[in-house]
């Protein structure tokens, strides 16, 4: 009896071990904690890049006038939720799916494909809601070109359109491995494939839009016409620095490369040196250090170094952002004073101009392959054919979208609606119901 109880003991024991051995096999690796490490870094980024909503929304809301606050605010909220949903449901299949000579992904919708062929080293779901983050940027951008005079509907039917055609297709041509990335051609975080293309978009959008009441006189000159809170649009733009260090760094896809903090570094160094730049040729050029011009310089900075942030030096980064910063003050003045067209915040010159500088850039400065560093030609010609796709693609999609959107249901608001307001006529409510003078009694002192 003793003997069989032995036994019974002996093999319950040496079956726990067996059993913790098993345990110990199927336990955490090395390389599985690589793939936790970077799927949590690309989900924190992506969160990050979410963010950014909240800049651009403040942004846009401070640098227009408080009449039409409520619409910018739910504009951007729409972006985010419908470009969420129409990227699930067609947008990223589009982009990342098996490439059709190139020029667009098929398969996909609603993600249901493996995407095998993208070979990720994270779960598919990570990157899809790091992707729908950039998607809703994209279109976010116009909002801002547009604002002040269109109609929300429009808005909401556009916004959709680009979600889920325009700017899906040039991801394709990219990212997704289609004719763009044969030639070789590099965006590492999107200069242009994302700030370009809203940029673009919104520029045909406020030219088919015409420019707000009161903007031009007769004879065609600009009039300024203030923002209502220069406090918010700052606090946008330190959001918006904020979340490009998820934008920017976080298009490694991995948390276990030290590239993180180079792309860090240089992001950061051109920002302020957009920043920089800006304040001092305005300054230069208006006799004052002009605050929302400083501003869109540092976001210039930004969007310039987006392309290139993880192949150009820190000294490299500076001197883009220096001049992303020039840039975007003279692109301002050439979209109002020579093109004619209404952008009340800037977009198109941060977005669109100084992404596009950005993107040629990287032929320049990047450490391999660039003009500068013994590199030749080759790959700032793939650059500037790049661009100038993009920028086609673009605007000729654009301008076919607004133009069925304007005949169809209309572009624009009325005169009306618009001089009393957007939030008004658009939306029933104002975002500042109760903001008026107030005067209180003081007793007279005797």
């Amino acid at each position: 009896m003793r003997k069989n109880l032995l036994v019974v003991c002996f093999t319950l024991v040496l079956l726990f071990l067996l059993s913790g051995v098993a345990l110990a096999a199927d336990g955490p690796t090395a390389e599985s904690n690589a793939v936790a490490i970077d799927t949590i870094w690309t989900l924190i980024a992506a969160f990050l890049v979410m963010i950014m909503q909240a800049g651009f929304a403040m942004v846009e809301a401070g640098f227009t006038r408080a009449k039409n606050a409520a619409n910018i605010i739910m504009k951007n909220v729409m972006d985010f939720a419908a470009g969420s949903l129409i990227w699930w449901i067609v947008g990223f299949g589009l982009a990342f799916g098996v490439s059709n000579n190139g020029l667009f992904g098929s398969g996909g919708l609603f993600v249901s494909d493996s995407f095998a062929h993208l070979e990720l080293g994270i779960p598919l779901l990570a990157f899809v809601i790091f992707q729908s983050m950039f998607c809703a940027t994209a279109a976010t951008i116009v909002s801002g070109a547009m604002a002040e005079r269109t109609k929300f509907a429009a808005y909401f039917v556009y916004s959709i359109v680009i979600s889920a055609l325009i700017y899906p297709i040039v991801v394709h041509w990219t990212w997704g491995g289609g004719w763009l990335a044969s030639l070789g051609f590099l965006d590492f975080a999107g200069s242009t494939i994302v700030h370009s293309v809203g940029g673009w978009a919104g520029l045909v959008g406020a030219a088919v839009l015409g420019p707000r009441v009161g903007k031009f006189s007769k004879e065609g000159k600009p009039n300024a016409i203030p923002g209502h809170s220069l406090t918010l649009g700052a606090l946008g733009v330190f959001i918006l620095w904020f979340g490009w260090f998820g934008f920017n760094p976080g298009s490694t896809l991995s948390g276990t490369t030290p590239d993180i903090a180079h792309i860090a570094v240089t992001t950061n160094l051109s920002a302020a040196a957009g920043a920089f730049a800006t304040m001092v040729f305005a300054w230069l050029r208006y006799g004052k250090p002009d605050v929302s011009m400083t501003l869109n310089g540092a976001l210039a900075g930004l969007v310039g170094i987006t392309a290139g942030t993880d192949i150009v030096s820190p000294g490299g980064a500076v001197v883009i952002g220096l001049l992303a910063g020039v840039v975007v003050l003279l692109a301002v003045e050439f979209i109002e004073k020579v093109l004619k067209v209404d952008d009340p915040v800037g977009a198109v010159a941060v977005h669109g101009a100084s992404g596009a500088w950005g993107t040629v850039a990287v032929g320049l400065f990047a450490t391999e392959g660039g003009l500068f560093y013994g590199g030749g030609a080759a790959l700032l010609g793939v650059q500037v054919i790049g661009v100038l796709a993009v920028f086609a693609w673009t605007t000729v999609t654009a301008f076919i979208l607004f133009k069925a959107v304007d005949i169809i249901i209309g572009l624009r608001v009325s005169e009306k609606e618009e001089t009393e307001g957007l939030d008004i006529g658009e939306h029933g409510i104002e975002a500042y119901g109760d903001f008026m003078i107030r005067t209180s009694h003081i007793p007279e002192v005797k």
